[in-house]
Order: structure tokens, then C-alpha cells, then sequence
């Protein structure tokens, strides 16, 4: 969700550096963060992934008990949707031109604490959607696209801010029937 939701500040940042020194090497480092933060977290993301897998065949009960880790990505998602943290992050992502009047600073360094700084937000608005993307959706395209929708909602259309807490209970249903009824989910 890197692009869709940051084209606007990226708009904004490059209108706001028009005539300033070291305009393209703040754009290109603009840019370099936000792909940099969203590449560290694919990167944890598959190799918690990897991790994963090893410990369930490693361990036997977490073999015959598979379902909590659904579960558990679920409830984690359910949790993390209801937090303040998310609501800041939520705030940030969705008013980049309020991020943008704030923390602008001109220049290389500028573009990247500004592309630093936002794409943090981005990714504390959104880690818990992609977690459950990443663990329901690989194999499920259906998963993918509602979970790019909510995003989508969440970030960019009016009153998207107010998905945030009837998701958040949706994912804490799915957990628990991912915990008491895995069939159901297949």
C-alpha cells in the first residue's frame, strides 16, 4: 500500500520543493524511505514467515494445534486496530498535507526525514493489515483485495477513519472462529 496512499504527499513534496536546492536529491531520498521501510518490513514479514513455518515443524503440539496461528494473527490485528497508536498513524497517513506543513524541510536530508518519518506512520497505519494480507492472503486473491480495500478506505475516502473499530471486530471474530471453527475459514 506504499504507492496509492503516499502519492499525495509525494505530489505535495515535490510542488513544496520546486526551486529549492537540492530538490532531486531530496525527492530521490524521499522516495529511497519510504521504499526502504516497506522493504525492511517485507523482509521481517517473510522471514517471520520462514521462522514460522520452522517452529511448527519443530514442534509437534504447535503442528496438531496450527490454528492459533490464525487465530493469533487475527486477534493481533483485532487488538492493534483499536489502539491509539493506529489512530495516530491512521491521522498521519490520511492528512499529508498536514504532515507536510509540519515536518517540510527542504533539501536532501529534508526529503529523507520526511519520507522516513511518514512512511512510519504508513507502515504503524497499516502493519496489522498487511500481517494478516501476508498470512491469509499469499494463497487467496479474494483476501487480498478486501484487505487492500479496507486500506484503501481507512486512508483515502471521507470517514474511512470509522472502518478502523467494525474491522477491528471483524478480525477479533475471525480469530475466534480461526481458534474454535478452523473449517469455516477454509
Amino acid at each position: 500500500m506504499m504507492l496509492p496512499s503516499s502519492l499525495p504527499l509525494i505530489r505535495m513534496y515535490t510542488v513544496a520543493s520546486r526551486g529549492k536546492p537540492e530538490r532531486l536529491e531530496g525527492i530521490v531520498l524521499f522516495l529511497g524511505a519510504y521504499f526502504a521501510v516497506w522493504s525492511m518490513f517485507a523482509l521481517l514479514a517473510f522471514f517471520g514467515d520462514a521462522g514460522l513455518h520452522r517452529l511448527v515443524a519443530s514442534w509437534p503440539w504447535l503442528a496438531a494445534h496450527a490454528r492459533v496461528i490464525p487465530a493469533g494473527t487475527f486477534g493481533l490485528a483485532a487488538i492493534y486496530q483499536l489502539t491509539p497508536l493506529k489512530d495516530a498513524c491512521l491521522r498521519a497517513c490520511r492528512h499529508p498535507g498536514a504532515y507536510l506543513l509540519r515536518f517540510y524541510r527542504s533539501g536532501a536530508v529534508g526529503g529523507l526525514r520526511l519520507g522516513l518519518g511518514h512512511a512510519l506512520f504508513c507502515l504503524g497505519c497499516c502493519w496489522a493489515l498487511m500481517l494478516v494480507m501476508f498470512a491469509a492472503g499469499i494463497a487467496h486473491l479474494y483476501w487480498m483485495a478486501l484487505l487492500a480495500l479496507i486500506m484503501l478506505i481507512e486512508k483515502t475516502f471521507p470517514n474511512g477513519d470509522r472502518l478502523v473499530y467494525p474491522v477491528g471486530g471483524i478480525f477479533a471474530l475471525l480469530s475466534l472462529t480461526a481458534l474454535f471453527a478452523p473449517g469455516a475459514l477454509a
